[in-house]
């Protein structure tokens, strides 16, 4: 049997970590065994779903790079793919129960009549799972305003759309004997279902906002790659059984199965993230990098049409430079801008340490004419810089950081020589010129000075 596999969200938020995880892990199966990728938008909820959610959904999907077979906006042989389109259908389902005796009203709703017994079904994450059924109350599926609860939605959806496979969260297993009982009673075969672990922040604790949890779409706005976060979030959960980490979403597709997810929860490490995508950042080519960054330069107020023409190799040799120390496509805007723009503040605590001196307006100003004459290379200009620390009787590192918070208005950057030949001389120079100028900088300003 073909597979076929769904991702319900309701359009009440917009698609978080948890949510795409899912997404992900149905995608990668119904990949894997040349199945059905099904996307359901479960917008029964009038009062709290919007378009925006929908759109904000959608959106997230593609940005990940989470294609589907059949729903929104590429329709299928189950349409509608909406379920405040299908209510018709729940109508006519619960009808279909209340004849039988399988369902009953109550004060206007209609409750589904659990029998006797105990519900058991095989998880293919948890082993066999079974429910005494007195435990379970007689359920409403029918609300009196006419639409239908959860539980009778998803599975008259599963029924008429053909799904094999259920793959979601733990939290879902307590509903799964009522789902269960549902597909008895409508004379059809459950789907498999698989229950993934839950994803915790580091306290252990259910992931949520506190823990940095946001939108699908919030992550690609902090600077993250698609593929980083889907690498990531493929490996929250399930694993390939070996120490490999970095894995395409090809490699992905092959070596993912139900047996790897595990019955633990999972944690949102985001340092283990900034790592994905660091590791992701060393591999992008120079005009992926450059695409990449783009609109954050652009945001930024950095970006030069001449990127792409006159200036396009002098970028890429300062995103050289970048590339090893940067984990968010965030972090190439901040450190690109000295490359761009002098700097109008200096760090106050390199001030007190490296420019507090009496004579540092004297070094600095002997640094400008010494650079204004020296050969513009970086062997040529470390050579000169540590020749006129010498002479002035002073260690090469006071010039190296003078220069440095002169240029960058910080105590760290890349190789300060690579910056300054990618800077260029003449801004070099006005900008070591502008500093001496201003020295003594003050460092500690009056709350005055701020008002």
């Amino acid at each position: 049997m073909t597979p076929r596999l769904r991702f319900a969200p309701s359009p009440t938020g917009y698609l978080h970590v948890g949510g795409a995880r899912t997404a992900l892990f149905n995608w990668l199966y119904a990949r894997r065994h040349g199945g059905t990728f099904v996307l359901r938008i479960e917008d029964t909820d009038t009062q709290r779903s919007s378009d925006d959610m929908v759109s904000g959904i959608l959106d997230g999907l593609r940005w990940l790079g989470i294609d589907w077979d059949e729903g929104p906006e590429v329709g299928g042989p189950h349409a509608p793919y909406f379920q405040s389109q299908r209510l018709d259908r729940y109508r006519a389902a619960v009808s279909d129960l209340v004849s039988r005796g399988c369902a009953y009203e109550d004060d206007g709703a209609i409750r589904f009549r659990v029998p006797q017994g105990t519900t058991t079904f095989h998880d293919e994450v948890h082993g066999p799972i079974s429910f005494d059924n007195a435990h379970l109350e007689s359920f409403v599926i029918l609300r009196s305003d006419g639409h239908p609860t959860y539980h009778l939605s998803v599975v008259v959806d599963d029924i008429d759309m053909g799904i094999t496979h259920v793959v979601r969260g733990d939290d879902h297993i307590s509903n799964t004997p009522k789902h269960v009982l549902l597909f008895e009673a409508f004379g059809a075969t459950p789907p498999r279902f698989a229950h993934v672990p839950l994803i915790m922040g580091a306290d252990k604790k259910r992931l949520s906002k506190r823990h940095g949890a946001t939108s699908v779409l919030e992550y690609e706005r902090q600077g993250y790659l698609p593929d980083a976060l889907f690498n990531f979030l493929a490996l929250l959960g399930w694993g390939t059984g070996t120490d490999d980490e970095l894995l395409s979403r090809e490699e992905l597709v092959q070596r993912f199965t139900l047996d790897g997810i595990s019955g633990g929860n999972a944690v949102f490490n985001t340092d283990k993230l900034d790592w994905f995508n660091h590791q992701y950042l060393l591999k992008l080519s120079d005009d992926a990098l450059v695409a990449h960054l783009r609109p954050f330069l652009i945001e930024a107020g950095l970006w030069r049409d001449a990127f792409h023409s006159t200036d396009h190799a002098w970028l890429v040799q300062v995103l050289a430079l970048l590339r090893p120390r940067a984990q968010r496509l965030t972090e190439f805007a901040t450190q690109f801008r000295p490359f761009c723009v002098a700097p109008t503040e200096y760090d106050t605590e390199g001030v007190r340490k490296h420019l507090s001196a009496s004579d540092s307006a004297a070094h600095i100003t002997a640094l400008a004419a010494c650079v204004t004459a020296s050969a513009w290379n970086v062997e040529t200009l470390e050579r000169d810089l540590r020749a006129l620390a010498e002479a002035r009787g002073i260690k090469a590192a006071v010039l190296i950081h003078a220069a440095r918070l002169a240029v960058t208005g910080r105590m760290v950057s890349p190789g300060l020589f690579d910056m300054l030949v990618l800077i260029g001389r003449n801004a070099v120079v006005t900008r070591l010129q502008r500093l001496a100028r201003q020295l003594p900088l003050p460092v500690a300003p009056s709350a005055a000075a701020h008002e």
